[in-house]
This record gives structure tokens, sequence and C-alpha cells, in this order.
């Protein structure tokens, strides 16, 4: 593709990385294939070559974006499976996290979805704060009908849907402080995860010390900062992306195998923060070296090898590949075997490249989209008749646990049960029954 950019544009660091990726693309159209809002919606305009038209015109001619424009790029889910399908090598996630950067600074939205993005940008990212939110928003769940009613309310509506009917208690930050015998490694805290489903956490350090591994955790952390990268909201995100690279080079000069992810949706995004942070004299190097540490759970699950297995029942288990896994990190190999080599047996749904439409906070800016993405993934999983569905995102197993009756667990507990941990949570009336 052909682009008229000047000079004075392509000085700026941020321009010339969209320039490169918007001159790799050759019209070809493979990516409206697996793009989930083409095959919903079928409008060009819905599609990453679509969306690439206009944030190329929106960039080279400095537009000040309009609605229509805002609402082409806001339906993306940025589950990157045009990037998977690209034989181009056009990486549309820097280009179109530039664009909705370039929109946060330059378009006004309309105030009740900027108070709302607002909202969920001070909250989300914050365990404490979202615990709170999420007990209020069960007792505010009665007027998610009446939100619905208006359309501009209707993504405050998705939030108190969204909301579980029970929080698991608050866990301990419980790590394996024994040395191990291949090293030790910091395990991400993360924001929604802790909150939402701590058996997580808990089932990957049991697994991880099995596996030979010292489990710490940082001091300092904070958020990955996917959630307001994704938003646009970048300053926010690069103070999240440099507390974490100095909690984790404080870490790494202690001695460090790995940091370990398991919301595939976080290993994404710190697996960029060397990009993000290419033109900081100060960061660069250090991010760079934070992203080559960052290594998704099953990465060094299958490096490690699980130890011998404890004789668990032979179940069916639908394996849901999250975007953020196999998109993002191009990790699609790794859970399947782990999950064979702990005896059970695993089921691939037919249109396995479609989002389940979680993405993030997708689900609660685009509830219509989402609802059917979420939906027809459903059905599909649903169609293998599993036992269990396991996820390796937890939006992904939240988005799941919505649209179908199995149990979703995380991959990780399912290996951890398997290797001499407890009956995952979810399992618990099934096994017994």
């Amino acid at each position: 593709m052909q682009t008229d950019f000047s000079p004075a544009q392509l000085a700026d660091k941020d321009m010339a990385a969209s320039e490169a990726v918007i001159r790799k693309c050759v019209h070809c159209g493979f990516c409206t294939a697996t793009c989930p809002t083409y095959v919903l919606l079928g409008d060009e305009l819905d599609s990453p070559r679509g969306r690439i038209y206009l944030i190329k015109d929106m960039l080279e001619n400095e537009r000040v974006p309009g609605p229509d424009v805002v609402k082409h790029i806001d339906r993306c889910l940025s589950c990157l499976a045009c990037m998977t399908t690209c034989p181009s090598g056009v990486n549309y996630m820097h280009l179109v996290d530039h664009a909705r950067a370039y929109i946060e600074a330059r378009y006004r939205r309309p105030l009740a979805e900027r108070a709302l993005r607002a909202v969920v940008a001070e909250i989300l990212p914050k365990p404490a704060r979202l615990r709170a939110a999420l007990q209020l928003a069960r007792l505010a769940r009665p007027l998610a009908p009446l939100l619905e009613s208006v359309k501009p309310l209707r993504p405050a509506a998705a939030m108190l849907n969204l909301a579980p009917p029970h929080l698991p208690p608050q866990a301990a930050l419980n790590a394996a402080a024994t040395p191990g015998p291949r090293g030790r490694v910091v395990l991400l805290q993360g924001c929604a995860e802790p909150v939402l489903r701590p058996e997580i956490r808990e089932a990957s350090v049991r697994l991880l010390a099995r596996c030979g591994y010292q489990v710490s955790f940082a001091q300092g952390e904070a958020c990955c900062g996917a959630l307001t990268h994704h938003m646009g909201k970048e300053d926010a995100a690069l103070q999240s992306v440099r507390r974490n690279v100095d909690a984790w080079t404080r870490e790494i000069e202690r001695g460090l195998e790995a940091i370990v992810i398991t919301a595939s949706g976080c290993g994404t995004m710190v697996k960029e923060y060397g990009f993000m942070l290419r033109g900081d004299p100060a960061y660069a190097a250090k991010a760079a070296k934070v992203s080559a540490l960052a290594k998704d759970i099953s990465e060094v699950l299958e490096a490690a090898g699980l130890p011998a297995r404890a004789g668990v029942p032979a179940l069916t288990v639908a394996y849901h590949s999250a975007c953020s896994l196999q998109h993002g990190q191009k990790i699609t190999a790794a859970p399947q075997a782990l999950l064979r080599a702990a005896g059970f047996t695993v089921r691939m749904p037919a249109e396995s490249h479609l989002c389940c439409g979680s993405a993030g906070t997708y689900n609660i800016f685009q509830p219509e989209i989402a609802a059917q993405l979420g939906n027809r993934k459903a059905e599909n999983l649903s169609r293998l008749k599993p036992d269990v569905v396991a996820a390796g995102n937890i939006g992904c197993a939240v988005q799941l646990g919505r649209h179908m009756a199995s149990p979703v667990v995380h991959t990780v507990e399912l290996l951890d049960w398997a290797t001499g941990g407890p009956v995952p949570a979810a399992l618990k009336a099934r096994v017994a029954g």
C-alpha cells in the first residue's frame, strides 16, 4: 500500500511505525475470512483491511476522527486473528493501538461514554476497587433492564450483568518460597483474575512448585496496562508499564528464570513492553529484558515437563484457545499437549480461531456484538459434549461462563488437579456425582 506521510510526520516514532505497517498491506483480503466483526456484520469497514484504509486516511491527513471512523475502530476486538492469516506480516496490533491513542487524544466522545470509560479505566485495573465495584454491582443489577433500554447506557447494563452473583473470599498472596532446582520465577498477580478466580493463582503456585520452581511475587507491581492501552489511554498504560518494569527489574537483579503469566491477555501485553518503551532511553533496555523473560504459564510447564500424574477421572476437555494466546503469542499446541499428557481427552471446537467476544473491555463497550460471538463460541464448544471447558485467560472464562452450562476452568486448574492438587471448585459437584 502506498503512503504519503511527510518527513515531519515520520519523525514521530509511532507515526513511523504505523506507516511501516500500512505499507506492508497488499490488499489481499485474507484477513476478512478470520475477522469476527466482518464475519458477523459483512461490512468491509469492519474488517482489518477496511480499518487499515480508515486509519491510513486519518493518520496521513492528520484528520480529527469523526463518529463513523471511531465506530469502526471501536468495533475491533484486537483479537489479532488477522495477523495469523496475513501473508504479508502486517502488524495490525501496533497500528490499531496507535489509532486508538490518536482517537483518544483528538475525539470528544459523548458525555455518557466518556464517563463510563473513565470509570472502567479507574476500576478494572485495581483489584481493591474492582472488588468493591462488583459488590455494589450485585445490588444495582435490578437496574440493568432499565439501562439496556437506553442505548447510550447499554455498556453500563453490560457491566452489571457481568458481575458474578457471589465473589470468592479475598485470597492471601502465598508464594512457594522454598528454593527449587529449576530456579526462581515471578508470577504476575493480575487485576481481575485474583478477584474473580483466586483459585487460578493458587493452582499455579502449587503446580510451578511441583515442577521445581521457587515462586515469588514482585513488590510494587501494577496492572499490566492492557486495559487502558486498548482504550487508547496511553499515558495511564505507560505509567503501569514503567512501574512493572521497575518492579520486575529488581527481581531480575536477584536472579530470575521467567515472569510467568496466567492471563494470556496480560502476557501478550507484557511481551510488547520492549516495543512500547523502545524510545525511552531510561527504560528501553530494561523493558526489552522484561519482555524476553515474560512467559505464558503453558510455555514454562511445557519446558519443565509435568510431574507424575495423580490419577483423576477420564474427562473430555473442550479446549478454548484464547485469541491473545493463539494469535497474540502464537501459542497453540502447548496447552493441548499438556492436558493430554495429564490424561484428559482434548477436543477442539469448530471456528476455534474466532473470538469469544470478551476481548478485555469489549463485552462492556460492545455488548451486542460480544453476545453474538459468545453465543456462537458456546454453541461450538457445547457440540463437543465436554465435561469441562479449559481456557487460558480469565476474560474468556467469564465470557464463556455466561453463555454455556458446562463448567469453565483455567488450564492450570486441571493440570494441578491431575498432578496432585485439589479438584477445581467448578468441578466438585460433577466429580462427586
